[in-house]
């Protein structure tokens, strides 16, 4: 099975030869080795680069268990190096080398070469490496299958397909398993004795109940505000678990520092501002988190807004939660209301809101999910993606309107409509 991987192929070719070390983040099993040895090591052969040009090194492969020291590592490399044309050092799982930094600075030192390195568990979390290499470090965050690169394999009716997707996610060998309860199975196994293990090492936290409570918590309840102070309390009167505001936060982090969850802070659109607490956390694949919850808690409506998500963070877009002061009257008097845009998307000097209504079966709930778009003064795109077949354009309030296939499929070809 064959899963192109375009977007982050194209970033790796984007940056090749740029001085610095390609660093391939990611949540661990999401296909950065694939990328790295599959798809770009076929991309240099293809470009004409000869075999021996491409120095391609395996860490976890018992082969290469002498190559896990420093020394034997660095002076392998240079001996294969023996001329002046261009070399590619392809590294997986550096985090194995003690020392890995020494050698990677090392290797920086090699006009002819250029180098990438892939690395998991708790030893290579992307606070860590991009600290380490500030300057000299260019990373790739990778994600698990977006929706598009999914149904290039799964193919078939789109709503099949996109029940699946919300039910399963997009982890690569996921895919590839026959039935559901296998997937089921194996994304249960994989958040348990891979991820929360890591978390639980590399913090030495005494146990896993709490940190695997918080996860329930919130995978239970994405897109929704909250903050530690709220989820301290929470433990407190519905589990009778007293947990600190400050614990959750440093568990927060954890989970964000190992690529599981994302925080998006709100911001004041005409007060241009950050708001930073509550805040709202999204999962990174849908699959992970239904696992967490045994495959029971299905709201189409909070999945949909979690997809899109992930999808607007792959592409590097900066993704916020949107509020909007606005004043109505009620009975003849002025009220102050707060309007919620689900996304404030930014990349550059790009801008936009965006709004994920799951269906829009009536004109009270299209007005309901315009207001806080049309409460908005200024010229930035502004836009509702809808799980509706309709016809993706913009309406008479200026609003474009967009089918989530439409957006799935084609994400920058009909953000730019």
């Amino acid at each position: 099975m064959v899963i192109k991987r375009d977007f982050y192929l194209s970033k790796l070719i984007q940056h090749k030869k740029n001085g610095m070390v390609k660093i391939i983040t990611g949540i661990r099993r999401s296909g950065k080795s694939y990328l790295l040895f599959k798809l770009f090591r076929d991309h240099l052969l293809e470009s004409g680069i000869k075999e021996d040009h491409i120095i391609s090194i395996a860490l976890d492969d018992f082969g290469n268990r002498k190559l896990q020291n420093p020394d034997e590592l660095y002076n392998y490399v240079k001996s294969q190096i023996v001329d002046n044309e261009d070399y590619y050092i392809l590294l997986d799982e550096i985090q194995l080398v003690p020392e890995f930094e020494s050698v990677i600075n090392g290797f920086m030192h090699i006009a002819n070469a250029d180098i990438y390195v892939t690395g998991s568990n708790s030893k290579f979390l992307s606070s860590d490496i991009i600290t380490e290499f500030r300057g000299r470090g260019d990373e790739i965050r990778v994600y698990p299958l977006n929706f598009s690169e999914f149904y290039s394999v799964y193919g078939g009716d789109f709503d099949k397909a996109w029940i699946m997707y919300c039910n399963y996610g997009g982890m690569p060998l996921c895919l590839s398993m026959e039935t559901v309860a296998d997937k089921a199975k194996y994304l249960t196994s994989l958040f348990d004795t891979t991820y929360l293990a890591d978390i639980i090492n590399r913090n030495n936290l005494r146990g896993n109940v709490e940190i695997n409570e918080l996860t329930d918590v919130l995978a239970s309840s994405i897109g929704s505000l909250t903050n530690p102070l709220k989820l301290s309390n929470t433990f407190a009167s519905t589990k009778n678990v007293k947990l600190s505001a400050n614990t959750i936060s440093s568990y927060l982090n954890y989970l964000q520092d190992a690529f599981l969850v994302e925080r998006a802070v709100r911001y004041d659109i005409k007060g241009k501002k950050y708001i930073n607490t509550p805040a709202k956390y999204y999962f990174v694949d849908m699959g992970l988190r239904n696992a967490r919850l045994s495959f029971r808690q299905q709201e189409y409506t909070h999945i949909m807004e979690n997809v899109i998500y992930n999808e607007l963070r792959l592409r590097g877009y900066s993704v916020d939660v949107g509020v909007v002061e606005n004043v109505e009257k009620e009975n003849g008097v002025s009220v102050r209301k707060s309007l919620e845009v689900d996304f404030v998307v930014n990349l550059g000097n790009r801008r936009y809101y965006i709004q994920s209504a799951y269906n829009i079966p009536s004109e009270e709930k299209m007005t309901q999910e315009q207001a806080s778009l049309l409460s908005i003064n200024d010229a930035f795109r502004k836009i509702i993606i809808v799980n509706q077949p309709i016809m993706s354009g913009y309406n008479e309030q200026g609003i474009l309107m967009l089918s989530l296939q439409d957006f799935l499929m084609n994400p920058e070809k009909v953000l730019n409509f």
